[in-house]
């Protein structure tokens, strides 16, 4: 099956929104001591600024679903496709707790480890390799109870030590782990992730339909998803541990009713935006053709402009620090802060969060350009995982 440029494209304008939030989150004057989307705190661009990038890590792991399906139907050999992704899996394992943590905080001696999106869908190809025999409608399926059930889990009642809890805490919910003076952060519970991505394996299937017939079936899961979401959240009973309230004024209370849970991913959290995804998918290939161009290089190489993403950020913090006064003796690597002292204000207002945005995406549109061809040239092993 040929490559879906649809794919690719919303691939694409999810990685730019990224880089977004990670601007945010290294250099926003407030990131480290104030959340985003705390009511208490936030504005209405701040909550926004946060809330649109709640887009980027569904929709990628929905796609390297997608992507793996599609993959198939190029390769008949399924013992080689089954190792191929199970030896994938594990190499993205390990580029999230060697070369992706790094680059996020700076600090050689791994202090904190995080087990993040790249890790999630690492998790993810390895079992989703070991299922491979299942029907993708079954798989879709049991993707599809993972999400709606899984808000029912904090309502068993286990003993609070209970061995069970202990062992299954870690899969469904964000967890912090001592050791050796060190942190396993689990904060993207591999579970309801891998629910989203078997779901989106399972959705391969629609893109063997005729691209008119598609667009009208991606459209009314759009708008289902979408309308099912609105219905669930006016309930206000399931769907998200953090239900909506009344606030200050309309605008606040519209925020209160978006306000949804990504820490593991809600049932409601999962309706929105994957419901945004399908109506991304339907219109992706009917944008004007500078936004395809453009969207389609970083599209097709997510994972270098991922990993590279990082190094570009961090070391534009640290240059913003020294440029605010601050010598490298102050430096925080090993504290979780990004290089940022802890007890000194530096970061930027939310107008230059947005500018270092676009320059980050602007210089590397190049380097994604030449790697997406130097990919397409070249037969190296190890192109095979990236």
């Amino acid at each position: 099956m040929k490559r879906q440029l649809s794919i690719d494209i919303t691939r694409g304008i999810v990685m730019i929104i990224m880089a977004l939030d990670h601007v945010r989150d290294l250099m926003h004057v407030d990131s480290i001591t104030q959340s985003p989307t705390d009511l208490a705190t936030t504005s209405p661009i701040l909550f926004f600024t946060r809330w649109i990038t709640h887009l980027c890590a569904p929709i990628f792991v929905f796609l390297a679903g997608t992507s793996v399906y599609l993959s198939l139907q190029n390769n008949t050999n399924f013992i080689e496709k089954k190792h191929h992704l199970i030896k994938r899996g594990f190499w993205l394992l390990l580029l999230e707790f060697t070369l992706v943590n790094f680059g996020l905080f700076f600090d050689i001696g791994f202090h904190t480890i995080l087990f993040e999106v790249i890790a999630a869908i690492g998790f993810g190809f390895i079992i989703l390799g070991l299922l491979l025999k299942i029907p993708s409608k079954i798989l879709g399926f049991i993707g599809l109870l993972i999400l709606s059930l899984q808000n029912l889990l904090p309502l068993i009642p286990f003993a609070e030590n209970a061995l069970l809890k202990v062992i299954l805490t870690p899969f469904f919910s964000p967890t912090v782990i001592p050791f050796a003076e060190k942190a396993f952060v689990m904060a993207y519970p591999p579970i309801p992730w891998l629910g989203i991505m078997l779901v989106g394996f399972s959705t391969g299937k629609f893109f063997e339909l005729e691209s008119e017939q598609r667009k009208k079936l991606f459209l009314k899961i759009g708008f289902s998803a979408l309308a099912l979401f609105t219905v669930i959240r006016l309930l206000n009973i399931y769907g998200d541990p953090a239900l909506w309230a009344t606030q200050k004024n309309s605008v606040f209370t519209f925020l209160s009713f978006m306000n949804v849970t990504k820490y593991p991913p809600s049932l409601l959290f999962c309706l929105v935006t994957l419901g945004i995804l399908f109506l991304l998918l339907a219109f992706a290939e009917q944008f004007h053709n500078t936004i395809k161009k453009v969207t389609l290089v970083y599209g097709k190489v997510p994972l270098f402009y991922f990993i590279v993403h990082f190094y570009v950020i961090h070391t534009l913090t640290l240059i913003m620090l020294l440029m605010q006064g601050f010598d490298w003796s102050q430096f925080e690597f090993a504290s979780g802060t990004f290089g940022r002292p802890k007890n000194a204000e530096s970061g930027l207002p939310l107008w230059g969060i947005y500018s270092i945005w676009i320059f980050v995406v602007a210089i590397l549109y190049k380097p994604s350009k030449w790697f997406g061809k130097y990919k397409a040239e070249n037969k190296y092993w190890w192109l095979k995982y990236s």
